[in-house]
């Protein structure tokens, strides 16, 4: 592996053309209008690991997209690597907050990226994590250390649930045999710190129907004489919270784990600057449930948002009306032990049982996921620290995170393996937003920081 860094400053100009042109494709799997391009970016994925090496590459047909499935399999004597990733990205909306277009890829400098970063919808998650990987097994395959087998499973549902890929995974449990799961869809502390996530949220989202009326009504002939259901669902969504913003939904937190004080102290050694964050943000102060801090909420303790809210008249002027209908959507991010169908369950009834009379309300589940945690004690954790430790030279914080992978607890249940997430995204490359962004920096370092963990996890295999 001594010739890594030679090799990507190499190719270097070829490895991040070949990544923009892979955002160019706007590959977004909640708009059906984007139906091809999401097809066409499997094609495209498929084309990639059969130009890096794998020895067979297949597009595996689902009742929704396309998931690619490719393998070197060079001595089943050796340890397997399953590499995760997706290839489909969030709807860019709202488009106008762009500075550039979302799908004609640049390279800008920004304080945190002065050596530049590509702005593009997918840039960070995922597209730009996932071909770390398949440019680090080109460098392994072009300079004969490949230590060890791999197969590559890249969906096209993550961003809307992964609805199939259960499905598929269950379908083909010996397809996907392997010692150890590696992913890249997180994040590290900074780019002088790195860090592992060690724990992921669970997921439950729902969507909520208020009805009153049977159309909409002039506010000044029925206003105060009929229920307004914007009024309502503005008043059952401020009551799921009290004023120590604890979450009010009866049961909501009776499986939730409680970490110890010193795993909380240990957790409270990562850097991190309150200030920053909020000048980051520009907040003029940080919000949440009472009793935590900042890091703490973000991470070990479940929440619930409102993601979107509407009904009745948003265009331009007046128009004075009482919407016959208002509509949420609503996300709770959960913690280890908290099952995601029982919190929707808890949800549901819920909310229905805080309606008032003149109303209706319908309660439509989403999709949803478990937490996760892995240990730090398994030769992957260990293999990816010292991966870390070599490129960056400084060892790696382990971290728990507060966002969502749903299928790492699937892929530990049904292929009964360990997940390592090696992220190297940064919290303010605004992924899910506008300006989404992936520093340069961080997609070589991936580069070279990859067949780093190969190596090490095959070494500490033999022990």
């Amino acid at each position: 592996m001594e010739n890594i860094k030679a090799y990507v400053q190499e190719n270097k100009d070829r490895f991040i053309n070949e990544l923009i042109e892979l955002l160019k494709i706007p590959s977004v799997s909640a708009d059906t209008a984007y139906s091809q391009d999401v097809i066409d970016t499997s094609e495209a994925v498929k084309a990639s690991l059969e130009k890096a090496g794998c020895d067979f590459v297949e597009i595996c047909e689902t009742d929704g997209y396309p998931i690619v499935y490719g393998e070197k399999m060079i001595d089943p004597a050796l340890p397997t690597i399953l590499v995760y990733g997706h290839y489909d990205v969030q709807p860019a909306d709202p488009i106008e907050l762009w500075t550039s277009p979302p799908f004609e890829p640049v390279i800008k400098k920004t304080d945190i990226h002065p050596e530049g970063a590509i702005f593009a919808r997918g840039a960070c998650d995922d597209k730009g994590q996932m071909y770390m990987h398949v440019k680090a097994f080109e460098y392994m395959i072009q300079n004969d250390n490949l230590p060890c087998n791999v197969k590559f499973m890249i969906e096209g549902e993550e961003e809307v649930g992964s609805v199939n890929l259960k499905t598929f995974v269950e379908n083909n449990t010996e397809k996907l045999k392997n010692d150890v799961i590696l992913i890249s869809d997180t994040g590290m502390i900074s780019n002088q710190q790195p860090s592992i996530t060690t724990g992921l949220r669970g997921l439950s989202y729902v969507e909520v129907e208020v009805t009153g009326p049977n159309r909409d009504l002039h506010s000044g002939l029925y206003g105060g004489a009929v229920a307004n259901p914007i009024n309502i669902l503005s008043k059952m969504i401020a009551s799921l919270h009290d004023e120590n913003n604890h979450i009010t939904i009866p049961g909501f937190y009776d499986n939730v784990e409680e970490l110890s004080l010193e795993e909380r102290a240990e957790m409270a050694k990562a850097p991190f600057s309150l200030e920053k964050y909020k000048n980051a943000l520009k907040l003029n102060d940080v919000y949440g449930e009472k009793g935590y801090t900042t890091n703490e909420r973000n991470s070990i303790r479940p929440t619930l948002d409102v993601n979107g809210i509407w009904g009745g008249y948003i265009g331009e002027g007046a128009k004075t009306v009482i919407a016959s209908q208002a509509f949420a959507k609503i996300s709770m991010r959960l913690v280890p032990n908290q099952e995601w169908e029982q919190i929707t369950e808890l949800f549901t009834k819920h909310f229905m049982s805080i309606a008032p009379a003149g109303v209706t309300v319908k309660v439509k589940p989403h999709h949803g996921g478990q937490g996760y945690v892995t240990p730090i004690d398994s030769i992957g954790y260990q293999a990816a620290n010292m991966a870390y430790t070599e490129t960056f030279g400084t060892p790696a914080i382990p971290v728990r995170s507060g966002g969502s992978i749903p299928i790492v607890a699937l892929f530990e249940k049904e292929l009964k393996s360990k997940t390592i997430l090696m992220g190297f995204g940064l919290d303010s490359d605004a992924i899910h937003s506008p300006n989404e962004h992936f520093g340069v920096f961080n997609y070589l370092k991936g580069i070279e920081t990859i067949p780093l963990f190969y190596k090490y996890f095959v070494e500490l295999s033999k022990k």
